[in-house]
């Protein structure tokens, strides 16, 4: 081997291999898992290879039977558990709810369809959390009451006074008037039900693609969570302190709107009296959901949107003051979601979560996505960091791609990045600029500042 002006001195460089030596049929052999799928921006020439998805696109197909042969195609790994975990959930929660039989079976073939069509799946599937935790939080009213374990009373106001000394749920719902019962209605009981909606929309637009699936799964997952521990240790919120004391709790007791029905009062309707007087979980003040979605979605929408990073910490703070101003919760029960809304964001993530890049202002200006933080390596002679190119991983647009964990659309990437850098290959490997006369690095990472537009690896 000779060596090339601009390589280290006393390193062996292989000689420049020139694009017309690199054929079609060279290249056809390589592993899809090694071939990096973007999309050129709109200001280059040429077309994109015709194998490789556009990050941006949406399926569009409605046949049933592309869903069928997605699945026969999909290779299965340990987290798809989680459908069958999901599936039994759904079984479970139906099974309990006393009639309608019909009903049910037109709803389970129902969501079977929306799931099986590309066009559907890629928008149902990310979201079958949300729609599962919905299901089971409604029909958790109908688990018997022998088999509930017993209300705790006492455990929530001790552990208020404990950590903070005082009841600060009392303390704020102290001093109540007309302007301040307004202020804690609007995002307790209005801008909380569309927040997330208004969230997914948001990311879907201006974020990178696949940011919206797995904030819904993250969503989803953490709802569920949260009913699962409302079930299993059932506790007292604060307008049952302040209406019964500290007298023991049974099931069957009505729920209460506490704050809520003066606002019922204001306006002269019964928009929630009722609604929570029959609400499917009176008792389960811990952990607080409403504090842990506002957490979660300030966190998304931070990393999304962090120029209004101060906006999103304010509208979490308006929401936890809302909830012990209405005495719905619990100080301890609000720093419980909390703390459940951060393990679930910073899971993802350091996994699945795209990165994102600040030039881009829409989904559709994204040439390729990073994903993850777990993966970087530092190259020890330069100094900087690079993303292993062995972690790459895209899919044909027609494969059952829409399954995996963190997709949502088209393509999606594994734990790891989808980046056009190129990076230490692993030994063997040979890394080659396509657009550069064909420059090699055999195994070693480019001289720095050099970014590639179009990399593939050849073994």
């Amino acid at each position: 081997m000779k060596e090339l002006p601009g390589s280290v001195p006393g390193k062996p460089v292989l000689p420049s291999l020139w694009t017309e030596n690199l054929t079609l049929a060279v290249l056809s052999r390589l592993p899809s898992r090694y071939q990096v799928g973007r999309r050129r921006g709109r200001a280059k020439s040429g077309s994109t290879r015709p194998d490789v998805p556009d990050i941006t696109g949406l399926q569009t197909s409605l046949n049933f039977w592309d869903g069928i042969r997605d699945l026969q195609r999909h290779k299965w790994h340990l987290v798809d558990l989680q459908y069958v975990f999901l599936a039994g959930l759904t079984l479970f929660s139906l099974s309990i709810a006393p009639s309608a039989p019909t009903l049910k079976l037109f709803a389970l073939i129902g969501g079977l369809w929306l799931m099986l069509m590309p066009a559907t799946r890629q928008f149902f599937l990310p979201s079958t959390t949300i729609w599962v935790w919905l299901v089971y939080f409604f029909c958790s009213r109908f688990i018997p009451y022998e088999y509930r374990p017993h209300i705790w009373v006492r455990v929530l106001p001790a552990l208020e006074n404990v950590l903070y000394g005082a009841n600060l749920s009392n303390i704020l719902s102290a001093h109540k008037h007309a302007i301040l019962d307004i202020l804690a209605w609007l995002p307790y009981g209005i801008i909380h039900f569309g927040a997330p909606a208004v969230c997914s929309l948001l990311m879907f637009i201006f974020a990178a693609p696949g940011t919206t699936p797995v904030f819904a799964r993250a969503f989803g997952w953490m709802s569920i969570l949260g009913v699962t521990i409302q079930l299993v240790f059932p506790c007292t919120p604060p307008w049952y302190e302040n209406e019964h004391g500290l007298v023991p709790a049974a099931y069957g007791m009505p729920g209460s709107p506490a704050g809520l029905a003066r606002v019922d009062k204001i306006f002269g309707i019964d928009l929630y009296t009722t609604n929570f007087t029959a609400a499917p979980l009176p008792f389960g003040a811990f952990p607080s959901l409403h504090g842990g979605y506002a957490v979660l979605e300030a966190l998304f929408m931070s990393h999304c949107f962090p120029q209004f990073r101060i906006f999103f910490i304010g509208y979490a703070a308006w929401i936890w003051w809302a909830t012990m101003y209405l005495s719905h919760h619990y100080a301890i029960d609000l720093v419980g979601g909390g703390l459940i809304a951060m393990a679930f964001y910073y899971t993802a993530r350091s996994r699945w979560l795209p990165q994102r890049q600040a030039d881009k202002i829409t989904r559709w200006d994204y040439e390729y996505v990073e994903t993850g933080d777990r993966h970087r390596i530092t190259d020890e002679e330069y100094g900087d960091q690079y993303f292993s190119l062995g972690l790459l991983e895209q899919r044909r647009a027609n494969s059952s791609d829409g399954w995996t964990l963190g997709s949502g659309s088209s393509c999606s990437s594994s734990s790891g990045t989808v980046s056009p850098t190129a990076s230490e290959g692993p030994s063997g490997m040979l890394l080659v600029d396509m657009e550069n006369n064909g420059r090699l690095w055999d195994g070693n990472a480019p001289p720095r500042n050099v970014e590639l537009s179009e990399v593939v690896v050849l073994r």
